[in-house]
């Protein structure tokens, strides 16, 4: 893929690469943005290469969940340095998401039902859900055998419909 294509798939998929990148921060708009200029900046400079393997779609949000993975290790990394050198700072947690997308009731209560599953039940549901990968493109994604990922899937659905009972049609 040539730069003039790989900009102009970047550009296209903009909004979704930042929402992925959401659900990787916490939905921490700052982190999130700080992530995607992390992952452009790979992207552009050549140092993550798109081989054809998968889709671009599917590739892109690897990159992003792999990046963000990192900087959250490094951050927890450097809050513990630094608790050794007798400060006590520690990273911060991640804010909460902003009251306006929360206004909706309906979508706090999904959202506080997928909160309280197991990370990799969230990010398939996500992945599958919210960006319309298959199961396969979600086990790439995620780093994870397709086997993996299909059991993270269903665990993850029948836990959400256990924890919605009767929240009603979402």
């Amino acid at each position: 893929m040539d730069d003039v294509e790989l900009r102009r798939q970047l550009e296209r998929m903009h909004a979704e690469c930042f929402g992925w990148a959401m659900a990787c921060c916490g939905r921490d708009s700052d982190d999130a943005e700080e992530i995607l200029q992390t992952v452009y900046l790979k992207v552009l400079d050549g140092h993550a290469h798109y081989d054809g393997r998968s889709s671009f779609r599917t590739w892109m949000f690897g990159v992003i969940r792999r990046t963000a993975a990192s900087q959250r290790r490094t951050s927890w990394l450097r809050g513990l340095l630094l608790d050794r050198d007798g400060e006590s700072v520690r990273p911060e947690a991640p804010s909460p998401p902003d009251a306006n997308v929360e206004s909706d009731s309906r979508s706090q209560t999904l959202r506080n039902a997928l909160a309280q599953l197991a990370a990799r039940q969230q990010q398939v549901l996500q992945l599958v859900f919210y960006h319309d990968l298959t199961v396969d493109e979600a086990a790439a994604v995620m780093g994870t055998s397709v086997g993996s990922a299909r059991t993270h899937y269903a665990r993850g659905k029948a836990r959400l419909a256990t924890l919605l009972g009767d929240a009603g049609d979402l």
